[in-house]
């Protein structure tokens, strides 16, 4: 089968499967992992003149949700690149040099876990800089497509959370829910792969942690930088 012909009968298959699912598809619309992120929001809205950071807030497709926190006393747009909502540039692997510590109410971030070196760090790093009883929320992906090469390294499914937020990270777990379903078709003639589709993947899974104290800095120590593994930089996303 040529290339041509091949392109054809895929977009076809693709499109007599979406058109077979289509009476299972439902609203996103109070989605567990959706509905996680409005549970973080209506708690930022219970604590008096809050404190956000926002970790991966660069803007250029309207990915930020810095509009629905302008009830927030304060709010720091972090990114490891400049760019529109970004009012300090840094590595979230190294969080603290950048932030005072023990300072927000909140942090949070949108599709960031999976672009992150080393995770681990970073709970760390974002246990430094919220205050006693602060909040996290996380939103990432369990199953999803490999994006902004090279840097994408990590899928979480719901309990790896539980290795990033704990007692040792310096947390406890308020909320973990995984959401946004999917189907996997297998396109080689591998028998473990063949039933697949009966399962059901989540692409997005979503945290709500409170920083219970400091992390144990006697038992977690990691002082790898990225730069002495990794030669290349975060790609800057082109606006659309």
């Amino acid at each position: 089968m040529g290339t041509t012909t091949g392109s054809r009968f895929s977009r076809f298959y693709f499109t007599v499967l979406n058109v077979l699912h289509r009476p299972f598809v439902r609203q996103s619309v109070g989605n567990p992992y959706h509905a996680a992120f409005v549970d973080f929001v209506e708690l930022t809205k219970r604590t008096e003149s809050p404190s956000m950071l926002e970790l991966g807030s660069r803007d250029v497709s309207g990915g930020s949700r810095r509009d629905t926190f302008q009830h927030c006393k304060e709010y720091v747009g972090f990114d490891i690149l400049p760019g529109d909502g970004v009012d300090i540039v840094g590595d979230a692997h190294m969080l603290s040099r950048s932030c005072p510590t023990d300072h927000f109410d909140f942090v949070y971030s949108l599709s960031v876990f999976e672009h992150l070196l080393f995770p681990w760090k970073v709970a760390i790093e974002i246990n430094k800089v919220l205050k006693p009883g602060g909040h996290v929320f996380v939103a990432t992906h369990p199953v999803w497509p490999a994006h902004e090469l090279p840097w994408d390294f990590w899928r979480f499914p719901i309990n790896g959370f539980r290795a990033l937020f704990n007692e040792y990270t310096g947390f406890e777990i308020v909320t973990i829910a995984e959401g946004l379903p999917s189907k996997l078709y297998s396109l080689v003639w591998d028998r473990p792969t063949r039933g697949q589709f009966r399962q059901t993947l989540n692409q997005g899974v979503s945290l709500i942690a409170r920083k219970t104290g400091d992390y144990r800095s006697d038992l977690l120590k990691w002082d790898i930088g990225t730069a002495d593994i990794l030669d290349t930089m975060y790609p800057p996303k082109k606006s659309q």
